[in-house]
């Protein structure tokens, strides 16, 4: 019963990878070419998320900053952080909701590109990242679920979104992690030069 329950895991997530690959090819390539035109301007990435969504923040910072599969420059990349530091300043209460709108308005510029994470598409801290980059002349690209929640109402027609065509969190997290790898793989194969996967 157990392993049964496990392969069927693996079959819908191969199932959603395979809807994923159509719907989505022509959105990540707008998310690299976003990026490309980011870095080659000099600008730099920054990433947000809550929960999961943070740690895939996380490893988009690594492979930018780190490397993907082949030796490259570093690029920049600042993953946006919820440290509690952040939250309050002197003699206010906790603003969870701005926590990472402030880092962006404090680091973002014009041509810079925030890479946004939410699942759901409602996640208030994420939902003001992304007005604070739009203060700043950002592009955003959005990762979400199907309908994008209300992140999707708030992306301009220069930001890129790529809305996973599920509902279920574990296998939007799971299509978000390929997504963010085939952004790394578009950036170094736009830079470098194509290369055999």
């Amino acid at each position: 019963m157990l392993e049964h329950r496990i392969q069927q895991q693996f079959i819908d997530s191969a199932d959603l990878n395979y809807q994923a690959s159509e719907a989505l090819s022509v959105p990540i390539a707008l998310a690299v070419q976003a990026v490309v035109a980011c870095i080659t301007g000099g600008g730099k990435t920054l990433a947000c998320g809550n929960g999961a969504s943070a740690a895939l923040a996380q490893t988009l910072g690594a492979h930018f900053v780190g490397g993907f599969e082949r030796e490259r420059p570093e690029l920049a990349a600042i993953t946006l952080t919820l440290d509690g530091a952040l939250l309050c300043p002197a003699g206010l209460e906790p603003d969870t909701a701005a926590v990472f709108a402030r880092q962006v308005r404090a680091l973002g510029h014009a041509g810079d590109v925030l890479v946004a994470l939410s699942a759901g598409g409602n996640c208030a801290n994420v939902m003001s990242a992304i007005a604070a980059a739009h203060e700043r002349e950002m592009t955003v690209v959005a990762l979400t679920g199907r309908h994008g929640g209300r992140i999707a109402g708030m992306l301009r027609e220069t930001d890129v979104h790529v809305a996973v065509p599920h509902d279920r969190l574990a296998r939007v997290h799971e299509v978000h992690l390929l997504t963010l790898h085939c952004i790394c793989d578009g950036v170094d194969a736009q830079l470098l030069g194509e290369r055999e996967p």
